[in-house]
């Protein structure tokens, strides 16, 4: 006796059950996101979550913690993280909710390079300034400051965004000991750690110091701080130290405690 056949509203009906049953919808979407050859998120992230993926996630937007705001790269989707994803989201044109879905991730994955550099710098720029190359010399291993340097990479690529997607130019950034020494900088420097970047060129320097108060610098030294007339320094300290007097952000005279991060 023939089986009865199923009408093909029913058949559709089933195999799309089945689909998400196995959880090759979400695989589908995935797999194109796996070609950036970097990072492939694997769900939806939302307040709640904790993992690798939210730290992940946490690198990316960390440059978009607000005004004078730090986020913490700890695995753990609180509400400062939720807040950080829906000013990235904002930025970007996505629906801003928080949540970080399918759409959230593919902004990320056309913003990220095979290395999980942001597609605006690379770690060519950010290695030693001295003619050296790499990120060994320093007071940390090489694989943490490297670490370093990919984070501050990302907050440099929100200041980059949130000024029209102007390019910005990188004059020194990590140092090692020797190389740090040669040019005169602090002894405490961030560039020793791979936290800090110099900033040269357009937009002008004041734009740049005030603009990065927004985008999880903790430590901005520009025009009217010793030494920093020609550049605005960046770092990703989670302390807020900033004076560019000459911008209207603080003052020379009350940072006389703390050595010149040059």
């Amino acid at each position: 006796m023939a089986r009865p056949r199923l009408a093909r509203p029913v058949v559709r009906i089933l195999l799309a059950l089945a689909l998400v049953a196995s959880g090759l919808v979400f695989a589908s979407v995935a797999n194109q996101a796996a070609a950036d050859g970097c990072y492939t998120w694997g769900r939806t992230l939302s307040q709640g979550a904790s993992g690798d993926d939210v730290r992940q996630l946490q690198i990316r937007v960390a440059g978009w913690p607000g005004f004078g705001g730090h986020l913490a790269i700890d695995g753990q989707y609180g509400p400062a993280t939720a807040a950080a994803v829906q000013r990235f989201q904002s930025a970007y044109g996505l629906g801003a909710d928080g949540v970080a879905g399918p759409q959230t991730f593919s902004k990320i994955y056309e913003l990220q390079d095979d290395d999980c550099t942001p597609i605006h710098f690379a770690y060519s720029e950010m290695d030693d300034g001295c003619g050296g190359s790499g990120f060994d010399g320093g007071p940390l291993s090489e694989s943490a400051t490297r670490f370093n340097a990919l984070k501050t990479m990302w907050q440099l690529e929100a200041l980059r965004h949130a000024l029209g997607d102007r390019a910005l130019n990188i004059s020194s950034a990590f140092r090692s000991t020797s190389c740090n020494s040669a040019v005169g900088g602090a002894s405490n420097s961030q560039h020793l750690y791979g936290n800090a970047a110099d900033l040269t060129g357009t937009p002008t320097f004041c734009t740049l110091a005030q603009r990065a108060r927004y985008h999880g610098f903790g430590g901005i030294f520009g025009p009217g701080y010793p030494g920093h007339d020609d550049h605005t320094h960046v770092d990703i300290r989670t302390s807020n130290v900033w004076s560019a007097p000459n911008c209207g952000i603080g003052s020379a005279a009350a940072l006389t405690d703390i050595e010149p991060d040059i």
